[in-house]
């Protein structure tokens, strides 16, 4: 199985919120995740970013790989 973390959106219309999951990368972006290790919130200002580094470290130790988006929001 090949994890990735990436993002889930959540929300509703025109007020997107983001959980920060790890992920099996054949699943939909919105579907079934493994664990959910922070959040993103786009619309606040400044941005709101929290997660779990130590998980998130764990997690890129144990093979998964960030998508884009979480490797600039997260600075790795």
């Amino acid at each position: 199985m090949a994890t990735v973390v990436r993002l889930t959106r959540m929300g509703r219309n025109k007020k997107p919120f983001y959980r920060i999951v790890v992920t099996d990368s054949r699943k939909r972006r919105d579907g079934g995740w493994i664990e959910s290790i922070g959040y993103y919130n786009p619309l606040t200002e400044p941005e709101t970013i929290k997660f779990d580094a130590e998980r998130l470290a764990y997690w890129k130790s144990v093979g998964a790989k960030l998508s884009k988006r979480v490797a600039r929001i997260t600075g790795e």
